[in-house]
């Protein structure tokens, strides 16, 4: 049942992200198009025609707000905040539930379950603090100044994750740090900025402008780091970016080339130009990554080196446990392992290693759904596991937590 609450509240991250996302962009894009016009109403900047779906539509933005309170308003917040809320429900259910196996690795830091999880709290909380203050400082004045200073805070933010989590956990939460300060930035400063604008129009007075420029702000900012959050959220099924040496680094360059490939939508959009540099300036980027992602590890701590925690050492301890490491080892540790023997594979899939009694343990769990409840695991059945040795994983599995 807690695999199929994943499997939910995954999908409802999903469909609340693509709605999120989508009327973000859409909304950024339509900003940069709105051109003037002739006959445009008082307080008005600026108008757009666009066609979709057979139909045409007309559309004018207030730099303000027009004069009187429209009959109807329709607000884009919810979109925003269950995108957060679900996202955090899956940080809960998938890597605080299983801090052992996903947020813990004994090798980066040895750390409790306790640790692990009140890192990860303080970080999303405090990150949030420290941008929103930076923002409301003279520093933030200069918006091109405040957005070097937030791209050199998240790479120091993807080095400290990478120093305490695994790299999983740690390309994960660079995206859950990120997608804080975005959805914060509707919850506390553009709805309140729009419902004081509101407030005023219903009231007869005149609305500032100033709230409308610091929600363009954070829109903004929002704006540009919506790419790079994609990738960390669906960062767990591309090792060669996490399970690296150099996983902190790719991951400040993911960051550039979310500006680089959002400016060149945003210049198009703005008709402004064709900054087609920024095709060169983001295969140069993706090349690195790529360059980044298979240079040699530095010789470090291997993997047996890790402490063994009590939940490894109980299912070592159960009834079975020998045949069904024998299965692993034989079935699935020619892919999964510090360097795959299966021919054209560099790193383990998803950074998961089982060549090991202290492995198979830590991933327990996996195991048993992968490759002894479902038959996802070995892909294809290509090593061509029996029956009998799907069984006999289960059997130890399920002898161990009862």
């Amino acid at each position: 049942m807690w695999d199929w609450l994943s499997f939910a509240v995954r999908w409802l991250h999903v469909i609340t992200g693509i709605a999120w996302i989508g009327s973000s962009f859409y909304f950024i894009a339509l900003d940069l198009g709105l051109r003037k016009a002739d006959d445009l109403p008082v307080g008005a900047q600026g108008e757009e025609w666009q066609v979709h779906g057979g139909g045409f539509y007309h559309i004018r933005k207030y730099l303000v707000a027009p004069e009187a309170m429209p009959d109807h308003l329709t607000w884009f917040k919810w979109e925003s905040y269950v995108t957060w809320l679900s996202g955090f429900a899956m940080l809960v259910i998938v890597y605080y539930a299983g801090a052992d196996l996903f947020l813990i690795d004994r090798t980066v830091a040895d750390l409790s379950t306790t640790q692990a999880i009140a890192i990860s709290l303080v970080s999303l909380a405090g990150g949030w603090v420290i941008y929103d203050q930076l923002c409301k400082s003279k520093f933030g004045d200069d918006n091109n100044r405040l957005m070097v200073f937030l791209f050199f805070l998240l790479v120091l933010m993807a080095w400290g994750y990478t120093q305490v989590f695994s790299g999983r956990a740690a390309f994960l939460h660079l995206g859950a740090f990120t997608a804080t300060i975005m959805s914060a930035n509707v919850f506390f400063i553009i709805m309140p900025n729009q419902r004081i604008v509101v407030a005023d129009l219903q009231a007869g007075r005149k609305p500032d402008a100033k709230y409308g420029k610091i929600a363009k702000q954070r829109s903004t900012h929002n704006n540009y780091l919506t790419l790079p959050v994609l990738f960390f959220m669906i960062s767990n099924h591309y090792p060669l970016a996490f399970a690296t040496e150099y996983n902190w680094i790719i991951a400040a360059l993911v960051f550039l080339m979310g500006v680089t490939i959002r400016h060149y939508f945003n210049t198009r959009h703005a008709r402004a130009g064709n900054p087609t540099w920024t095709w060169l300036a983001t295969a140069i980027l993706f090349v690195l990554i790529v360059w980044l992602s298979t240079v040699p590890k530095v010789p470090g701590m291997d993997a047996d080196a890790a402490p063994v925690s009590a939940r490894q050492e109980a299912f070592m301890a159960a009834e079975g446990f020998e045949q069904a490491a024998a299965t692993v080892q034989g079935r699935c540790s020619m892919c999964h392992a510090a360097e795959p023997v299966w021919e054209g594979m560099i790193v383990p899939p998803k950074g998961v290693m089982l060549e090991t009694e202290a492995q198979i343990a830590a991933q327990a769990r996996e195991v048993y759904l992968q490759s002894g409840r479902s038959h996802a695991m070995p892909p294809g059945n290509l090593t061509n596991i029996t029956a009998e040795e799907r069984a006999q994983i289960v059997r130890w599995y399920e002898a161990a937590i009862r």
